[in-house]
Order: structure tokens, then sequence, then C-alpha cells
């Protein structure tokens, strides 16, 4: 007979059914996804937060519309208006692809650049400012959790 895998035996070792570790997974999903929602919409009256994850894609790397739009899996006629939005408030151009002069590739301007680490600034800041009012034991518990929810999300 084959031992189960390391993370059923974790499971095992911690004594939870597996009832149990489906009602605790559900939990931290609902809680990681409010977190999220909350410290996204922190920054609404700047960006909306379709348009800061194109710009987040395009400071990792220059990218054709298509290729945003397949990477945040919408269409592309929704792409193309999220793209315009943001080059008509000069946070992002167009330059034409040298290889390809049907296609343009899209880059972010100083202004987005500046924005993204100001929007990213304030994130932290609403965040820090949560966790600061926490004892230091929940701290130290949100500091184990932050690097097994990391393992989790890279799994």
């Amino acid at each position: 007979m084959t031992p189960p895998p390391a993370r059923a035996r974790r499971a095992a070792d911690a004594g939870l059914s597996p009832s149990a570790v489906s009602a605790l997974a559900g939990e931290l999903r609902l809680a990681c996804m409010r977190i999220s929602r909350r410290v996204r919409f922190e920054s609404t009256h700047v960006v909306a937060p379709h348009q800061f994850s194109v710009l987040c894609r395009l400071e990792k790397a220059l990218r054709t519309p298509s290729e945003l739009a397949e990477i945040e899996k919408v269409s592309a006629p929704s792409m193309t208006r999220t793209v315009a939005a943001l080059v008509e408030r000069g946070l992002v151009e167009r330059t034409d692809d040298p290889a390809d002069r049907r296609q343009v590739i899209l880059s972010l301007t100083r202004d987005a650049t500046v924005l993204l680490n100001d929007i990213r600034r304030k994130r932290d800041a609403w965040m820090s400012v949560r966790v600061g009012r926490l004892t230091a034991e929940e701290q130290d518990v949100l500091r184990q959790a932050s690097a097994i929810l990391t393992r989790v999300a890279n799994e």
C-alpha cells in the first residue's frame, strides 16, 4: 500500500476530519477574498480594479491588447475599451509593433508607474493599520499564516 500524499498526512496529523478541512478551506477562501476585495477597493477613486490589473500586467512586460485580453480573461472589445481609457488618461502608450504593423505594443507611462506605486502604498497603509491593531500573538499567527498561504498559492 502506498502512503498518502504529504498534504493528506499533514491534514491527518492536525486531527482534522475531511469535513473540518473542507469547512476551514471555505472559511479561508472567503476571508482571503474579503481582504482582497477591501484592499483592492481602497483606491478605486483613482483607477478601477480592472484598469489597475492591466497596469500591473504592463509593468511586468510590454504587451499587445490581445495578449492582455487573454491574460485577463476578457473579450478583445472589452480590453480595447480598457486600454483606450488608460491611453486617454495618459497612463498607457501605444507603439506600432516593428515586426507587425497591424499590431500595437502597449507600455506604461511614467505617470502610470508613479500611480501604481502610490496605490500600492495606500493599500499597504490600509492593511498596516488593521494589522497594527492586532495583539502581538495575532500578528504572529498572521505572520505564520502568510507563509502558509503563500505556499498554498504556489502549489
